[in-house]
């Protein structure tokens, strides 16, 4: 008889562990608040354009692929994924404009222009960047790690001096780079997973090799199409989804979740659990009964919330021409930005600012001669009895004047359709920490870069998926945590049945 495994949040992580976990012969059951799978990966449309309100680049599809082949599928059946260049068209306050791109020829006139002593350092740069991807690959990105005693199972003492764990990201972008425009720019190749490069470890330059090295991605059609892709081959696999399923309770007996009850009342049977919904929370809501759970919330606390967002989703009703898919308009003082957000807790009073430009890649994503703005700027998280409601209108006028002022002309008249996401927002939608985007922030001092691990310390059959696990935030990061996070279950399940055989 197949083991029933509960799944608690239909977002990435929750459905990679679901389409594992059914390949593996379990009898899965998605559980999901909302109205369709995806959690933050979702839609929004209106006045003929659409919109990926979450993520908006694909990084590392391998991971896609390894986990629709981990179930006999071949991801090419399902999505049309397309590489994007160039990567990035940076702006600065100063009128200089950089484009990120995997053309390594291109780049380096790029950088000669710029700084011609950096360009002498790019290639010992993305050298170094390439070994710490290595060593992710041997560790990070294969198994489900709880700290450092993990990771010596998988690395020599040597291995583990050259990660050097006690440096930051921009220690070592500065040691390859003097020019400041480069200093930043590969420095913000961090907020892909929502930290500061002041805080992160060395490790994380690994992302430069990510980008340059392996590429950047759109999926034609949205990005959504990537959660249309795994609820097809979750109900291919005969697992169960329900949608505006609320969880409200999880049933325990003794060091055991026996099932979860649902918001109307209903209860479901469960042998596994896998909750989707971010550790920390869980405990404070789900599992808030058990006697464990303050205790485990509270030992969680070293995982601080990465950064929330506000995003304006935009209809414009003409094209800028000399903007790209993908779009930073940086903040003059990069330090300054990083210590508001990350140190002072206070949004950033000149922040970086992201659009993406879907419609430049799929013009199917805006009426013809339109263009669609994805329009994100980072901001702290949400501290317990905080909100929105007095930023909202001062801090969306500050990015569109910013916008205006560094390339975005005349926008404000130009908007035809708005849609915006505050912090509060993406907590009441997700539950996520403090309206946290990414899962965990990346601090070496706090939490040695590691994420919250997958196994629960409160009962043996839970278990956790999503940006706040290992191996963290981002649609690889997180994909790759429900993976990880079913080798776990299923590791635990051989060393019972040898005890018990």
């Amino acid at each position: 008889m197949k083991k029933k495994a509960v799944i608690i949040g239909g977002g990435l992580g929750g459905m990679s562990a679901g389409i594992r976990l059914a390949s593996d012969q379990y009898d899965v059951t998605i559980l999901e608040k909302g109205e369709r799978l995806g959690g933050k990966l979702n839609i929004r449309s209106g006045k003929g354009y659409s919109f990926d309100t979450g993520p908006s680049i694909l990084t590392m599809p391998w991971v896609l692929e390894q986990l629709f082949k981990s179930a006999n599928r071949d991801i090419a059946d399902y999505l049309d994924i397309v590489r994007i260049e160039p990567q990035w068209r940076t702006f600065f306050e100063d009128g200089t404009v950089l484009d990120l791109t995997s053309d390594l020829p291109s780049m380096l006139e790029q950088i000669k222009k710029e700084s011609p002593e950096d360009a002498a350092e790019f290639f010992n740069y993305l050298q170094y960047c390439s070994k710490m991807y290595d060593y992710c690959l041997k560790s990070f990105y294969k198994k489900s790690l709880n700290g450092v005693n993990d990771l010596r199972v998988h690395h020599t003492l040597k291995e583990m001096l050259s990660m050097e764990p006690m440096k930051s990201m921009d220690q070592i972008t500065k040691k390859h780079f003097k020019n400041k425009h480069l200093q930043q720019l590969f420095n913000f190749l961090v907020m892909y997973i929502g930290s500061s490069p002041y805080h992160a470890p060395a490790i994380l330059s690994q992302l430069a090799h990510v980008q340059l090295g392996l590429g950047i991605y759109y999926v034609h059609g949205g990005m959504y199409k990537i959660a249309e892709a795994m609820k097809e081959v979750l109900g291919e696999l005969g697992a169960e989804v329900r949608l505006q399923s609320k969880v409200i309770r999880l049933h325990t007996d003794g060091m055991k979740a026996t099932g979860v009850e649902l918001e109307d009342g209903t209860v479901v049977e469960a042998d596994i659990v896998v909750s989707n919904l971010e550790a920390i929370p869980f405990y404070n809501t789900v599992l808030k009964e058990h006697s464990g759970s303050a205790k485990a919330a509270k030992d969680l606390e070293k995982y601080a919330p990465t950064v929330s967002g506000l995003v304006l989703l935009l209809g414009v009703d003409k094209t800028y021409e000399h903007l790209a898919h993908h779009n930073f308009f940086f903040s003059e003082d990069p330090k300054k930005e990083f210590s508001q957000i990350f140190d002072e807790g206070v949004p950033a009073d000149d922040p970086t600012v992201y659009i993406g430009i879907s419609s430049k890649s799929d013009p199917m994503q805006a009426p013809e001669g339109k263009e669609n703005f994805f329009v994100l700027t980072h901001v702290p998280p949400l501290k317990d009895g905080e909100n929105w409601a007095d930023m909202k209108e001062k801090y969306t006028s500050l990015v569109l004047d910013k916008l205006e002022r560094m390339g975005a002309a005349d926008l404000r008249k130009h908007i035809e359709f708005q849609y915006t996401f505050t912090p509060d927002d993406i907590r009441e939608l997700y539950g996520s920490n403090g309206g946290s985007i990414y899962g965990v922030e990346t601090d070496r001092k706090k939490n040695g870069g590691f994420k919250i691990p997958g196994r629960s310390s409160v009962l043996s059959n839970l278990y956790f998926a999503g940006g706040s696990t290992h191996p963290g935030g981002g649609v690889p990061m997180v994909t790759l945590s429900g993976q990880l996070t079913a080798d776990l279950i299923l590791e635990d399940e051989l060393k019972e049945s040898q005890q018990t055989g």
